[in-house]
């Protein structure tokens, strides 16, 4: 059996379970192969002063095997929003010792990160310790916003070429890695997965009296419902959605997600006066979000930047066109009237787009087959090749 010792400083855990899912579906899906032995090393970044949310995070640092996936915890001193230059090489220093003492006793094939920044150049680090191939995943902002950012663009080149085999998450995402400087004959395209015995279209009748009853809101059945799933963040562009709802009338908006944006967004809906149609649900279990999805009549995520957006095709799975802007892999994914419309970064163009798909709803059916290609067997089949090929050179 090989063996892959992977770093990722986004996963879930007991305190934030909805923390990067898609990096836990990933290699679960690969360990439930049975030809590949996942370790995964989630380092967690803790402050010398325990305050908020860190207190609760640092008593969540703990070890186990998840789903097959043999899951690390160590943390590493973090000086919050303003460490990030020497996060690298903390998270190495926290790691590496723990990395050598697991390859000793039972030898890896091959070091992996799951982000190219922080976690690229501290799995390069620890690849050259345990003089082992190293492979690093893009996956949207840590080129995007990381890439842009000199110290850590420096950081990111050299891993890259350090590395046996890059990944990224879409076509147009592995074409802006290239712009950095990175090699692109060397970058794999290993899309997202998705759960589809989860992730379906569910049935319309009553489903927003249910949904209703589940967040405790009242969701009129005959008023357009909008959702918008993310990181509440600039990036994001929730204000654009929130703006819009002047120009769409009677639509509800529910908004899936926590983050530093919340007070100003609830102060733009007071000030629109649409506060009492637009509902901060902030994280919520992962098993409502397909009935979420499917009560919704679209999904509006007028994204700065991505990769391929887990949140695109998990709507589309759910029978929900969706109203995006032309970032990242989107135009590797609406490729039909039936999966949405691609807009305009503005006000006007996320309104424009929701009124366009009210006017002409798809069948859930036919927008669900838009994400037929996307399932986490497939991603963990496409992610076995890869890996084989790195350690076979």
């Amino acid at each position: 059996m090989n063996r892959v010792l992977s770093i990722a400083t986004l996963y879930p855990n007991s305190h934030t379970p909805q923390f990067g899912t898609f990096v836990a579906r990933s290699m679960e899906a690969l360990a439930a192969r049975g030809d590949w032995d996942v370790t995964l090393i989630n380092p967690i970044g803790i402050p010398p002063i325990l305050f908020g949310k860190y207190r609760p995070l640092a008593a969540r640092a703990t070890d186990g095997i998840e789903h097959r996936v043999h899951v690390y915890r160590p943390t590493f001193p973090l000086i919050p929003k303003l460490g990030a230059r020497f996060n690298p090489a903390l998270i190495a220093r926290s790691v590496i010792g723990l990395a050598k003492r697991l390859h000793a006793e039972n030898p890896f094939d091959l070091v992996d990160a799951q982000f190219f920044y922080p976690d690229g150049p501290a799995a390069a680090r620890i690849a050259s310790e345990l003089n082992l191939p190293l492979s690093i995943k893009a996956r949207g902002s840590d080129i995007s916003y990381w890439g842009h950012r000199p110290f850590a663009r420096r950081k990111m080149v050299a891993a890259s070429r350090q590395a046996a085999g890059l990944l990224a998450v879409s076509e147009a995402l592995a074409d802006d890695m290239a712009q950095l400087g990175m090699d692109r004959a060397r970058i794999t395209i290993n899309r997202t997965g998705l759960d589809r015995d989860r992730f379906r279209p569910l049935d319309h009748t009553g489903i927003r009296r249910h949904l209703g009853n589940e967040l405790g809101l009242q969701l009129p059945c005959d008023s357009p419902l909008l959702v918008t799933v993310g990181s509440l963040t600039v990036r994001k562009g929730q204000e654009l959605v929130i703006a819009s709802l002047p120009q769409v009338p009677d639509a509800q908006l529910l908004l899936v997600g926590s983050g530093d944006d919340r007070g100003r967004l609830e102060a733009l809906a007071r000030t629109l006066n649409v506060n009492d149609r637009v509902h901060f649900l902030g994280s919520v279990n992962h098993d409502l979000m397909p009935i979420i999805l499917s009560a919704a009549d679209a999904m509006v995520l007028p994204s700065a930047n991505e990769g391929l957006a887990n949140a695109w095709v998990e709507a589309l799975a759910c029978g929900t066109p969706l109203v995006i802007c032309d970032a990242g892999g989107a135009r590797e994914l609406v490729t039909s009237p039936d999966a949405g419309v691609i807009v305009e970064r503005s006000v006007e163009g996320v309104a424009a787009g929701i009124r366009q798909i009210l006017a002409n709803q798809p069948a859930p059916e036919e927008v669900a087959k838009m994400a037929e290609q996307f399932s986490w067997a497939a991603n963990a089949a496409s992610l076995a090749e890869y890996y084989s090929k790195i350690i076979r050179a």
